[in-house]
């Protein structure tokens, strides 16, 4: 396999770009004209004496703005741990360099275009969660890479990744196109890493959880909902719980996700209504989405855990509609009401959904090699667990299923003694339980805007009055984000991920888009209205009924300009901006 360089120096010159591979033995400098824009490999010796050097970790790609062409490099990186002998990354800052010398040549408001395209590249760089390593593929399980041809081991990083999982695909698209230079070209994940070393019966092993987030049909929670014509699924996570013990392996994967046409549009209201496409044939992208598992991943089993009554109910039965009408004997469809089956604090109830699918996890298996490299098991099908956002409910589930997977592991690899619990543990319990709630505490963060719900189950085991209050603390934030700063959330995630292109032209971008009138004018004739009401209130008139005329005259008006603006909540929400793929046919 053809590796990444390590480690590298940022040569700059008023006229190019030289990346120096600082590797052992290494004498590739890459060139970046500044002005052409071509890139090509050159010799050491062709980097001028006065150029500025600094030191880099990697690049993460390239992208067109407003000013014209950027360089987005890592400039700091913290180590996550070994996976087989491979070091991990974690990316920790990161660089936006213009290829112009100056930007003079913009108007004021192309400035200001390229000021705001700029800070949503760096919105989405300043979401936490992003991984690399120079000469391991991250983008695929152990199973998947266990199961290869020999032409794809000898294939570049950038060439055999999984295409689902590099977020900075649309980045290395110059780089890509020229095989020459794909040892510059570093695949980034995007979601969640963590590696332990675990001690259990004086047995020391690594135990390692990996969360990837696709980037097809990525975006930020209601306004990223369903699948496209593709069959990509909004906020769909591969989840892959690993352990490695002298010199054997063993992985166990899950997925989630609700693959069919429905959209949840912010509209100022606590819980938008969930709305099912009547226009569009559900059937295709269904099919089209999981032709595509089933053979990625094999036999399904969908745990669905949304509410079976009010709004999300015709999810519920939308979903099992669809997968009955498939009629496909590799699909299974489970429906549990989580809400309701754990509702009054009964958290030992989840144990039901867990005994009803002991059989199938039994059939589905886990994947294990041996420390001699063979292969003692595969993994035959996935456990898709699903709520709303596919977060909160759904990370609890997975990580029940995962330790029931991880129990049968221990004990074959002989780390667990015949009759031990992993509950037993507690040293390695703790380390398990906070871990799974780190994962989803990241991806909700990356998602949802704010950490994970339900996470003092996940930790603790148990259910608390104060993990009722974090969880409403969370909410209130999620309402604000959601509904205020999640338009521009979703342009940036466009944007860096090529949903967006701006022109090479210099015609205006969609930031120009002004708000229609009544989004300033009636905010401000309800909060004056309001404050005259309060007014009244604390300075009483002559009379009390004049009191109680100027108070009902300044409630009526706040209370009627505060129901428009609730009718009309679309237009007052803060909504994507840029022309991006249909996010909801």
């Amino acid at each position: 396999m053809a590796t990444v360089y390590q480690r590298y120096n940022l040569h700059t010159t008023p006229e190019k770009f030289f990346i120096e591979a600082c590797d052992d033995g290494a004498e590739a400098v890459l060139a970046i004209d500044r002005v052409s824009n071509e890139m090509t490999l050159t010799a050491k010796a062709d980097v001028p004496p006065s150029a500025v050097t600094r030191p880099i970790c990697g690049i993460m790609g390239t992208i067109r703005l407003v000013a014209g062409m950027y360089l987005i490099v890592i400039t700091r990186k913290k180590t996550v741990g070994n996976l087989l002998g491979h070091a991990v990354w974690k990316a920790m800052d990161f660089d936006i360099i213009c290829y112009k010398k100056t930007v003079l040549h913009l108007s004021e408001i192309q400035s200001q275009e390229n000021k705001a395209l700029l800070s949503m590249i760096n919105n989405v760089l300043n979401t936490d969660g992003f991984y690399f390593c120079t000469d391991f593929d991250l983008t695929h399980t152990l199973q998947r890479l266990a199961n290869t041809s020999p032409d794809f081991q000898e294939m570049s990083l950038l060439e055999r990744a999984d295409q689902r999982f590099v977020w900075n695909g649309n980045l290395l698209r110059e780089l890509a196109a020229q095989p020459e230079l794909h040892r510059f070209a570093l695949p980034v994940v995007h979601g969640f890493i963590i590696m332990k070393p675990c001690r259990i019966n004086g047995k020391i092993f690594e135990w390692i959880l990996i969360s990837r987030r696709s980037c097809f049909r990525a975006g930020v929670r209601y306004y990223v909902r369903g699948i496209d014509s593709e069959g990509h699924a909004a906020n769909f996570v591969e989840t892959e719980q690993i352990v490695l013990y002298d010199g054997a392996m063993a992985s166990f994967v899950q997925a989630s996700s609700i693959p069919f046409y429905w959209s949840q549009r912010p509209n100022l209201m606590y819980k938008p209504k969930p709305i099912i496409s009547k226009t569009t044939n559900h059937m295709d992208g269904f099919q089209r989405h999981f032709d595509s598992q089933l053979l990625a991943y094999g036999k399904q089993t969908i745990l669905n855990l949304v509410n079976q009554k009010g709004s999300e109910k015709p999810l519920e039965q939308a979903f099992g509609k669809m997968v009955s009408d498939m009629n496909n004997g590799f699909l299974n469809y489970v429906a549990f009401d989580f809400h309701k089956e754990c509702s009054h604090m009964r958290w030992e109830r989840l144990q039901i959904l867990v005994d009803a699918v002991t059989e199938t996890q039994d059939e589905y298996g886990y994947f294990m090699v041996n420390s001699d490299g063979q292969p003692l098991a595969q993994q035959r099908g996935v456990f898709r667990s699903n709520c709303m956002d596919c977060l909160d409910r759904t990370n609890v589930i997975q990580s029940l299923l995962a330790r029931r997977s991880l129990q049968s592991q221990l004990q074959r690899m002989g780390i667990l003694n015949v009759g031990q619990r992993i509950e037993e543990q507690a040293e390695f319990e703790k380390i398990y339980k906070n871990a799974w709630a780190d994962n989803a505490n990241a991806c909700a963060v990356q998602y949802a805007g704010t950490g994970a719900l339900k996470t003092d189950f996940t930790r603790t085991g148990k259910r608390t009055r104060w993990g009722l209050l974090m969880d409403g603390w969370n909410s209130l934030i999620r309402y604000y984000k959601n509904n205020f700063s999640d338009g521009f959330r979703q342009d940036s995630i466009d944007l860096f991920l090529g949903n967006f292109a701006v022109d090479e032209t210099d015609g205006p971008t969609p930031l120009r888009v002004q708000k229609d009138w009544k989004f300033l004018t009636l905010p401000i004739i309800m909060l004056v209205a309001f404050s005259m009401c309060i007014v009244c209130l604390l300075m009483a008139g002559d009379t009390w009924t004049e009191t109680l005329a100027y108070v009902m005259f300044w409630g009526a008006a706040s209370t009627i300009t505060a129901t428009i603006i609730l009718f009309n909540g679309q237009d007052f929400v803060d909504s994507p901006k840029l022309v991006h793929k249909e996010k909801m046919d």
